[in-house]
């Protein structure tokens, strides 16, 4: 396939490749595709495992947004990876009031003390990082307590017409 493309009074005609996937590219040796998610991730990974691990209280995280991890009795691993953003979602959250209020759930629950849970959090310059940074940690570390029920879209009772309990409440019931 040929293409012109113009710089200033000089255009240029050149032949271009019709390989327009990397599904289509195969074996070619000359195909390149950026691959920004796993750049991201990377990028995101090494700096939340460089932050400092912190015990989750109230009063923790800056009244900004971004990303959040939970670790869970000591686990190298997050249990959880959450964001805040408070100027992109309804809820205009902050870490601080994000983090307080995983404070305040597991502060009423069973078999589960707040001491046995650490966090760690990133700030972004950006609020677009945030829900980037967010989607790349889930992908990486494929926390258990997200989709468990344990964050802000709990599944089960009190959500209108299920009487399902979700994983997290049958595992930390409330007191």
């Amino acid at each position: 396939m040929k293409s012109k493309t113009s710089f200033g009074c000089d255009t240029i005609t050149a032949e271009v490749p019709e390989v327009l996937n990397k599904a289509e590219a195969g074996d070619d040796p000359h195909y390149f595709d950026f691959d920004l998610d796993r750049g991201i991730r990377a990028q995101v990974v090494e700096k939340l495992e460089s932050s400092p691990l912190l015990a989750l209280a109230k009063g923790v995280g800056p009244q900004a947004s971004g990303i959040y991890a939970l670790y869970f009795k000591g686990q190298s691993q997050p249990a959880y990876i959450g964001k805040a953003s408070k100027e992109t979602t309804k809820s205009a959250r902050t870490l601080r009031a994000r983090l307080a209020e995983h404070v305040g759930k597991i502060r009423g629950r069973q078999n589960i003390a707040l001491n046995d849970v650490k966090c760690r959090y990133l700030t972004f310059a950006s609020e677009w990082w945030v829900f980037a940074a967010e989607f790349a940690l889930i992908t990486h570390y494929q926390p258990e307590w997200n989709a468990s029920g344990f964050g802000s879209k709990t599944p089960g009772v009190g959500r209108p017409g299920t009487d399902r309990v979700s994983r997290w409440n049958a595992l930390f019931p409330k007191r």
